[in-house]
């Protein structure tokens, strides 16, 4: 089953930019960049020219000797059959935390072979660039990659689904046969989550077990990640944090807390563990709000914040939740689908808005699970994991702030009341649109 990827248009995009600079795809391990690139370049370019510096060391010997772009072109040509064209051959550069000359490179690549379309990616590039090595500031472009998200899902799995959603233009409640459709193909993708490997292979009828073999491979290969690619001191820090997260997201309020680590654990001990775990792309870190003011960040407690993980197939897997638990949707698997569905909800959001999400509490008198900026309106956000809606917090906030748009995520159809949106889980994907209509 091939998944289409909204990526391919934002790189088409970059293709044709005026002030094009070399680009770097950023995003976790295994989410699909590598394809992503090579797609690209088959659709967009007569001749791609893909080079890893992973799997060929001598590569990284041509960008120790020479910086010049036109000598590197030269010796590049050596290792690939197609030519390298400008902007007829998109030139991909894979693995390239594996190089930092060659990551160096792309600033002499911007300012003295412009016309050359450079692509780059990296499993752990992040990390690699938090070590503070030289690095083109200014010289490169950046663009964020994420899991296959529902809509991207939805539109291999249901497309006549995906179209119905796409051409929606209102705010009204939609058909009960749509809606219960909608809601068991999104069950099916919190089975896969959106490691790309797992949902073709369960789209392809391949079986639930594939899944969770693939899903536990990933899982395996971050754990490889963590011993190869971390310093030795923060290994079992990184690791213990991250076998702590389904407990830390299963707590009613998801507060990070370092004593489920261990007991006494503090938080400098475990700072550097968390940035790996972050520029790794693997977590996201949602801080604390005292204030819901602008600009957000001024009035963040950054003592206090949620650790959600990239992928909530990986979070299921981690937390080794059966995935029947889903399909039949158990009576046992009530606490945690909380946890589950408020992941999710982060992981939608994340790439709609630019803006970090945050989270706000009121003296342990109400709390709110996401505050999200959308130009100058700052938007509380409740989630909510079955169809009861009953709650005050986003009643307590309204009265303190008067917001011009409260969202609140549940099971229950799309309507808006007042100033209060509710919005099925399953179409978070869909959110930025449904916030523009208003």
């Amino acid at each position: 089953m091939r998944i289409e990827r909204n990526m391919i248009e934002k790189l088409a995009a970059w293709k044709t930019s005026t002030d094009r600079k070399p680009l770097i795809l950023q995003g976790a391990r295994q989410i699909g960049k590598t394809w992503a690139m090579q797609t690209f370049g088959e659709q967009y370019f007569e001749h791609t020219a893909y080079f890893n510096f992973d799997e060929t060391e001598e590569l990284k010997n041509e960008f120790e000797k020479t910086k010049n772009p036109q000598r590197l072109l030269g010796q590049l040509q050596l290792y690939t059959h197609p030519p390298i064209l400008p902007e007829k051959t998109l030139i991909i550069f894979d693995e390239i935390q594996e190089c930092n000359a060659a990551l160096n490179s792309l600033k002499y690549f911007c300012e003295n072979a412009p016309q050359y379309a450079i692509v780059a990616a990296g499993s752990l590039l992040g990390v690699s660039m938090s070590k503070g090595d030289s690095f083109p500031v200014g010289k490169v472009s950046f663009l964020p990659m994420f899991p296959v998200s529902f809509k991207e899902f939805l539109f291999a799995a249901a497309p006549d689904l995906f179209d119905f959603l796409e051409k929606k233009e209102d705010l009204l409640e939609m058909p009960l046969i749509l809606f219960n459709r909608l809601l068991e193909e999104f069950r099916r993708y919190q089975l896969t989550g959106g490691m790309p490997k797992a949902v073709a292979n369960f789209l392809d009828n391949k079986g639930v077990e594939k899944v969770e073999e693939d899903l536990q491979e990933i899982l395996n290969a971050y754990s490889h990640d963590f011993s190869k690619h971390a310093s030795t001191k923060d290994i079992p820090k990184i690791t213990a944090i991250w076998q702590s997260l389904p407990s830390q997201l299963s707590r009613e309020n998801r507060k990070f807390l370092y004593k489920l680590i261990k007991t006494g654990a503090r938080a400098r001990e475990y700072e550097d563990a968390l940035l790996w775990l972050q520029h790794a792309g693997l977590v996201y870190r949602v801080f604390a709000n005292a204030k819901p003011a602008l600009p957000l960040s001024a009035y963040d407690d950054l003592s206090a914040f949620k650790l959600y993980v990239s992928d909530i197939g990986l979070l299921r897997r981690l937390a080794k939740l059966p995935p029947e638990i889903i399909v039949n949707n158990s009576p046992l698997y009530i606490e945690f689908k909380g946890a589950m569905t408020e992941n999710y909800i982060l992981q939608s959001l994340t790439p709609q808005f630019d803006v970090p999400l945050r989270y706000w509490t009121s003296e342990g008198k109400a709390k709110v699970d996401f505050l999200l900026q959308n130009s100058l309106d700052i938007i509380p956000i409740e989630v909510k994991s079955a169809h009861s809606v009953a709650g005050k917090s986003l009643a307590v906030y309204n009265d303190l702030y008067s917001p011009n748009l409260r969202i609140r995520f549940s099971f229950n159809n799309l309507r808006k009341d007042g100033n209060l949106l509710n919005i099925p889980v399953f179409l978070a994907d869909w959110t930025k649109k449904f916030i523009n209509l208003i």
